[in-house]
């Protein structure tokens, strides 16, 4: 995927995109059940695994969802029953802020409501982030672009022509965003993935920041991602995978956040550049490339040719490999010994 180095998106002082490491966000969303002490854990994992962002969601139940009878692919309880369980206060939720920021983390939640913008705001979020279920959702994303931020937009259950008018308003607002391909099934399967989007969105908004959010059940895919210019990852994330919740089976723990940490910087590391000979090689070349020597005793006069040179290490001789035709065929101006590392001067033209 081609990369838009020109673009450099910050939330809370942490510069975003090609040119820097992959930020990692830990989406401990409800994975917490309502319970705020697992939630400080969750944190404490997050810190411990050296992530940089932890992501809750921000849900008021009566501004988000009428009471209703939906289950979730991914659970057997309503929607309604399980957000009523996990929902958080605002207290909660800003010494859940407060904790993460004394720990050196960036702090961000999910709205799903007018409500929920509103105590964000309250709260001084640093940046929002917006669900895949709100990416058509054009009047809260009105509200949440003229909070002047930058918006981390999933576009799971969106293709390009439904995700242009969400982009379109956070244009009008000029606020910096990225965009975050992702696929709405718990687990994603590894075949539904479909990791050729983050090029697809790269050509059809070229002023934004590309990322992944992943449902499935690897860090693989995600560090597959990173290697095709994703600058922004996002993966559910739990202390416990014993613990209940629709959210568990697809969350990474400690172990899995801490190696995602590292081998998508590795990967970053490793990015760019193109095929030249780099001057830190040049003690490899002196052992490794062969040079062109004499295999027996040269008398002066005597025509090169493969019964008396031929090529072999160390490449500290001045003919190197690729210099074997254009000595073949000449005469040697003098004697030579063999095992001599032959020299351009001793060659007639």
């Amino acid at each position: 995927m081609k990369k838009n180095t020109s673009n450099t998106l910050i939330i809370a002082g942490r510069p975003i995109g090609p040119a820097y490491p992959p930020f990692i966000i830990a989406e401990i969303g409800i994975n917490h059940g309502g319970d705020f002490s697992r939630a400080k854990r969750m944190i404490d994992d997050a810190y411990k695994a050296g992530c940089e962002c932890v992501k809750f969601q921000t849900h008021i139940i009566e501004d988000e969802m009428v009471p209703n009878s939906v289950i979730p692919g991914n659970s057997k309880q309503t929607i309604w029953d399980i957000i009523s369980r996990c929902a958080l206060s605002e207290d909660e939720e800003n010494q859940l802020k407060n904790y993460a920021q004394k720990k050196g983390l960036i702090y961000l939640s999910t709205p799903f409501s007018r409500a929920a913008v509103e105590r964000l705001e309250r709260m001084k979020i640093s940046a929002y982030k917006i669900g895949s279920g709100e990416c058509n959702n054009y009047p809260l994303i009105e509200i949440i672009a003229s909070k002047r931020k930058p918006v981390i937009l999933s576009t799971g259950m969106n293709d390009i022509e439904t995700i242009r008018p969400a982009v379109s308003i956070l244009h009008k607002y000029k606020i910096k965003f990225a965009l975050l391909h992702c696929t709405s099934i718990y687990p994603t399967p590894f075949n539904k993935i479909r990791l050729g989007a983050l090029s697809e969105l790269t050509k059809a908004f070229p002023d934004a920041l590309i990322g992944l959010s992943d449902h499935s059940m690897s860090i693989y895919p995600s560090l597959a991602a990173v290697a095709l210019g994703a600058s922004i990852i996002e993966r559910h994330f739990t202390s416990s995978k014993r613990w209940p919740g629709p959210d568990i089976p697809i969350s990474m723990d400690r172990k899995e956040l801490q190696e995602l940490i590292i081998a998508s910087g590795i990967i970053h590391q490793s990015l760019g550049g193109n095929k030249r000979i780099l001057k830190e090689e040049g003690p490899t070349i002196r052992f490794a490339y062969s040079s062109v020597v004499a295999i027996r005793d040269i008398a002066k006069g005597e025509k090169f040719s493969h019964n008396n040179i031929w090529l072999k290490r160390p490449g500290t001789g001045q003919l190197k490999a690729k210099d074997f035709k254009y000595i073949l065929g000449k005469r040697s101006k003098l004697d030579i010994k063999k095992n001599a590392q032959i020299r351009r001067e001793w060659c007639h033209e």
